[in-house]
């Protein structure tokens, strides 16, 4: 799937926000910034992940054209509707030399295993790193890819956390880069995730980590090598209805007996009302759980700005990343 879009195309979206007019540089409208996308997300999330991204390149571009080329990894497990819709719609990741790419977005996918060299896309997952560290000018790797692209580079492992990271932090900045000019003063990045990085074990590898968010530890670092790789630790393409929709989709597996542990909602992302309901159902499923208890879940709603806060900042960050890379085309 190849999208060409420009400042007067929509793209549905139920989160799209008004596009800020003033861009940082006079855009060059002869050519586009050719950006792929290798989207690993799980089958639910297949759809809403191009939207989001496409999304976010949209914004960012202000004027700048840019085209948006979807790939896919092979050996990551699909259904039957997700591969159709792959085997229609997107490339293989063996075509991604037949366009010229300026960078590379690359997403993670949910996890199977515990070891991430387990995991069965590992070895095609490892040819798209080096790929993308010879072959483009930058590279954006997304929260569990973020955690396998730096164990094949640098060998770092991750680290399991006693409770998942979920929720929205404020994201403070800890080094002056391009990527983070204009940034909000209040910059707010979703995260959801089993495992952490230590950022010793980054540092101390060579990495240079940009911004850190309290209790959700390193958010965003990057590393030099032939092309500037930048990891995520988070997901700043998260629509403000995405943590809900993981949290459903947990409480579902918990009321099913797939999981033995109610999940907690996610931190710093509903209204105040909606956590006292939520404290009340989570004790009433640890006491009685069964699978109909789903429909006794109390209307949700997040906070209030939190969706403007999000978009913000994600815009900032994507802006930046395709003016650095139409700078230097």
């Amino acid at each position: 799937m190849t999208l060409l879009f420009d400042s007067a195309d929509p793209i549905a979206s139920p989160a799209l926000v008004p596009i800020d007019g003033e861009r940082r540089r006079q855009p060059d409208h002869r050519k586009p910034i050719e950006i792929g996308l290798v989207n690993n997300m799980g089958d639910a999330a297949l759809r809403a992940t191009e939207r989001q991204f496409a999304r976010l390149l949209r914004d960012g571009a202000g004027a700048q054209r840019v085209r948006l080329h979807c790939f896919a990894l092979r050996s990551v497990p699909r259904s039957v509707a997700a591969r159709h819709r792959i085997d229609r719609l997107y490339s293989d990741i063996d075509d991604l030399g037949r366009v010229q790419l300026d960078g590379l977005i690359v997403t993670g996918a949910e996890p199977r295993t515990p070891a991430l060299s387990d995991e069965p896309y590992w070895d095609e997952f490892r040819r798209v790193v080096d790929w993308a560290e010879a072959h483009t000018r930058s590279s954006i790797w997304s929260c569990l890819a973020a955690h396998a692209a730096v164990l094949h580079l640098d060998g770092i492992e991750r680290r399991r956390l006693p409770l998942k990271c979920s929720g929205v932090y404020a994201a403070k900045v800890v080094r002056n880069d391009p990527l983070l000019v204009d940034l909000p003063v209040t910059a707010r990045v979703s995260h959801s995730r089993l495992n952490d990085l230590d950022e010793n074990d980054l540092s101390g590898a060579g990495y240079d980590v940009l911004t850190c968010a309290g209790d959700a530890g390193v958010d965003m670092f990057a590393r030099r090598g032939c092309g500037r790789m930048v990891f995520f630790q988070g997901h700043p393409e998260y629509d403000v209805a995405s943590l809900q929709r993981e949290f459903l989709r947990d409480v579902g597996r918990y009321l099913g007996g797939e999981r033995e542990d109610c999940p907690a909602p996610p931190e710093n992302y509903f209204c105040a009302e909606t956590e006292a309901r939520l404290a009340a159902f989570r004790l009433r499923a640890i006491a009685h759980r069964r699978p109909d208890m789903i429909a006794e879940l109390p209307p949700l709603a997040p906070r209030p700005g939190l969706a403007a806060a999000l978009n913000g900042t994600a815009t900032s960050l994507f802006g930046n990343w395709l003016s650095l890379l139409a700078t230097e085309a």
